[in-house]
């Protein structure tokens, strides 16, 4: 596991640019929301997943999450189908901010182009992933700061 600051990166995991992890289950593959992405958002209240059997593209949107600061969208990491959306965040979508890559999952898919679509994440704990993430923290903490300093 990588901690960048306060934020855990589990090293088994593949993420995106979108803030976004996939772990491999034998055929298949389950994504949801990293750490950082979670503690952007604060207080998650709503998700809009697919439901089973419809397709996902890669890096196109599939659903939305909402919080109390934004609703923004969420971007499949893979190609596939979805096989399970998680129904546990429909009673309580803060499973997303209590365990994101646990309880907080978002859907599993059966993925098509699965060894393809791998080879254009950032596996975790590698340098390359490690170092974006790190510049990334820097550059959203930055936007911040000039979003305080207009209002």
């Amino acid at each position: 596991m990588v901690k960048i600051e306060d934020y855990d990166l589990p090293d088994e995991l593949y993420y995106t640019t979108e803030h976004s992890w996939v772990k491999i289950e034998g055929d298949s593959v389950v994504f949801g929301i990293t750490d950082f992405a979670q503690a952007l958002a604060e207080k998650v209240q709503a998700v809009q997943l697919p439901f089973e059997d419809e397709p996902v593209e890669f890096m196109k949107p599939f659903g939305t999450l909402e919080s109390g600061k934004w609703t923004g969208k969420l971007y499949a990491p893979v190609d596939g189908e979805v096989t399970a959306f998680n129904e546990a965040l429909w009673d309580d979508a803060s499973l997303v901010n209590k365990e994101p890559y646990g309880l907080g999952w978002l859907v599993k898919v059966n993925p098509s182009n699965l060894q393809e679509d791998l080879s254009k994440l950032m596996k975790g704990g590698s340098d390359e992933f490690i170092e974006w993430q790190k510049s990334e923290i820097i550059r959203v903490k930055k936007e911040m700061e000039e979003q305080k300093k207009k209002e």
